[in-house]
């Protein structure tokens, strides 16, 4: 809970980052199950239909919304003193709770594709993933570009604990790179072994 003046704040980066393994992973899940059955194309044709959407969804995923998210990294705000910074794996949990029936839903079309067109389905899933990683990454370079990490409130998220640069974000909040457990791009901050 917010101190009195404050918020809670989530890491921009974390949020994106959240949906990439479980895209991922399911996407070659289902594309690993899915290459078994000759489907209706066959799968020499279900593969490469498969690879082609592959890397039509990575680049979709990681490029959309760019434009928005530079205008809110640029009109960024110093974080309060009352702010209260929310730990990555709340972050990841409230978007993963969030979103289980999105994916689970999206992980038996992919299946069902399958029988149409062997593997595809799971290599779009697969792709969307790779999306939000390189999204996560291009906003860790950001972050090291600005010296700063981004938060946003999570009041502005929507229900589901996604949508971070949604219409219902008017600015992100920035605090010292030394803020919060994640590193630049939302991954889990290395501690140094002593």
């Amino acid at each position: 809970m917010a101190r009195a003046g404050g918020h809670g704040l989530a890491r921009v980066a974390v949020v994106v980052r959240a949906g990439s393994a479980p895209l991922w992973w399911l996407g070659v899940f289902a594309a690993g199950i899915g290459v078994l059955p000759p489907g209706v194309t066959g799968r020499r044709i279900g593969v490469l239909a498969g690879a082609a959407l592959f890397i039509v969804a990575t680049a979709v995923v990681a490029y959309a919304r760019r434009k928005r998210y530079a205008d809110l990294i640029r009109s960024a705000a110093r974080a309060g003193r009352h702010d209260v910074l929310q730990d990555r794996a709340v972050a990841v949990r409230n978007w993963r709770r969030g979103h289980r029936w999105w994916l689970l839903l999206a992980f038996l079309a992919a299946l069902g594709s399958a029988f149409a067109v062997p593997a595809a389905g799971g290599m779009l899933l697969a792709g969307c993933g790779a999306g939000l990683r390189l999204k996560a990454a291009w906003l860790g370079r950001r972050e090291r570009a600005e010296n700063a990490l981004l938060w946003v409130r999570v009041d502005w998220l929507d229900a589901r604990g996604g949508r971070p640069a949604g219409k219902a974000v008017k600015a992100y909040r920035g605090t010292g790179t030394a803020a919060g457990d994640a590193a630049p791009g939302g991954a889990r901050r290395r501690t140094a072994l002593v």
